[in-house]
């Protein structure tokens, strides 16, 4: 409704500078993050740490892991998760280039950030048990949100924030 309320040349103008972003922007040779250019600027970056490496799904938890402003090494984007009942498998996704990645670079630990679902949790599994011969292989922690009251957790929550629990800093 908001755009059919503004003047034509600025839908026209918006229009295009879609059509530009869609045909400019592709995939980052290197981790699959999005990209102008045939390398993005994370992986260019001499500030971060390339023996730390980040697996991600898909582009989107690049910028939420950007936003925190604490991850300082790079990423490897996978580009979905295995989902057998989508039909997606292993040789849909970004994993061989992530093991050529890992083993051919001196990775010293991977990071696995996936969301826990049935499908984050296989990807999660399965990436790790091929890099694991290569390198030592995290997963992030989940557990409750800032804010959220325990009664209200569900099981699965509650025995994540168990397992992924550390010592107190004092």
């Amino acid at each position: 409704m908001h755009m059919l309320k503004r003047p034509e040349a600025e839908v026209r103008a918006l229009a295009n500078a879609l059509i530009d972003a869609k045909q400019q922007v592709g995939q980052c040779s290197r981790c699959f993050h999005l990209s102008a250019e045939p390398v993005c600027d994370i992986c260019l970056s001499q500030s971060r740490d390339p023996s730390t490496v980040c697996v991600v799904a898909d582009s989107r938890d690049v910028i939420a892991l950007e936003r925190t402003r604490e991850y300082k090494g790079r990423y490897h984007v996978l580009g979905g998760l295995i989902s057998p009942m989508d039909g997606i498998g292993p040789e849909q996704l970004n994993i061989g280039q992530l093991v050529h990645r890992v083993n051919k670079e001196a990775t010293r630990e991977v990071i696995m950030a996936i969301s826990p679902s049935i499908e984050g949790d296989t990807t999660t599994l399965y990436v790790g048990q091929l890099l694991k011969p290569f390198t030592k292989v995290t997963r992030i922690a989940f557990g409750l949100p800032m804010g959220g009251d325990l009664e209200y957790a569900d099981e699965v929550t509650l025995a994540r924030a168990l397992e992924g629990r550390r010592e107190l800093d004092t």
